[in-house]
């Protein structure tokens, strides 16, 4: 008898189990297998973006983009609207329209300037405190004109209506005013009565009444501002004389160095409005 056959057989190997071989990994199905070589770059192209994988950024972007791109095309059509409106307009209304921009940019410019020179002189003043006073007394003595509470004097024009035969109607003259205060007319008197910001016209029989004061013609309108503004405002075609001399009216405009405005208001005391300040 040989060794290994005397030598005793473990125990404990009797409890463990047979050793089983290992499963060779399973191929993979043919089916399953998506065959790529015959694809052209397009086709896989496609496979790759489709079906769409879209995140919420994305979807907020595309819809901020569509956003701005609708306002631009709203802007861009009005701007369009804008130019046709122009394009069909006559030559001496495109002039017109040019130098009343060209007026107004210059208005705009000269109050930018004083405002400038006020902010310089508290800057540079000793004494704001004094400065500041001046001002205000000047600022209040501004806002008194404009209320028909001070009287006024300075260049402008003076506009004489003669209506023999009672045509003219108190709207044809609240458009004067109206063109008037739109080419920077500062104090504007017609007949002895003071023109403010709320003043009314209405028709009084064959003559006009302002602000209920009846005033028969001729109808004088005396307005302090720049002359070289004001005049050619009344005279544009189809403008103010044109349409009170269509009523057979006689018109005449007259600049002046020194127009004097002397009708006054009485200053109103508000009944329920007081300042913020005190």
């Amino acid at each position: 008898m040989s060794e290994h056959e005397k030598r005793p057989e473990n125990p404990l190997r009797k409890e463990l189990p047979d050793e089983v071989p290992a499963a060779a990994p399973a191929a993979e199905p043919a089916a399953d297998r998506k065959p790529e070589a015959g694809l052209s770059g397009r086709q896989r192209l496609v496979q790759g973006l489709w079906p769409l994988r879209v995140s919420r950024a994305q979807l907020i972007v595309a819809l901020l983009l569509f956003g701005l791109g609708f306002g631009l095309a709203v802007q861009v059509a009005s701007n369009s609207d804008s130019d046709s409106a122009l394009r069909g307009a006559r030559q001496e209304d495109l002039v017109r329209i040019l130098d009343e921009l060209d007026d107004r940019t210059q208005r705009l410019e000269d109050e930018k300037t004083g405002l400038d020179k006020q902010r310089q002189e508290l800057q540079s003043s000793s004494d704001q405190a004094a400065e500041a006073r001046r001002q205000t007394a000047e600022k209040e003595r501004q806002l008194g004109i404009l209320a028909g509470t001070v009287a006024a004097q300075g260049p402008g024009i003076t506009m004489t209506v003669d209506d023999p035969k009672g045509t003219v109607q108190a709207d044809m003259l609240l458009d004067a005013i109206q063109e008037l205060r739109a080419a920077g007319a500062e104090a504007i008197q017609v007949n002895g009565v003071r023109v403010i910001a709320g003043t009314y016209l209405s028709d009084s029989g064959k003559s006009v009444s302002v602000d209920g004061n009846k005033i028969t013609q001729p109808y004088v309108f005396k307005v302090i501002g720049k002359p070289q503004d004001l005049e050619p405002a009344l005279n544009i075609p189809g403008g103010v004389v044109q349409t009170l001399e269509k009523e057979q009216a006689t018109v005449t405009v007259e600049g002046s160095a020194k127009i004097v405005v002397d009708a006054l208001r009485p200053a109103k005391q508000p009944d329920y409005a007081r300042s913020s300040s005190q």
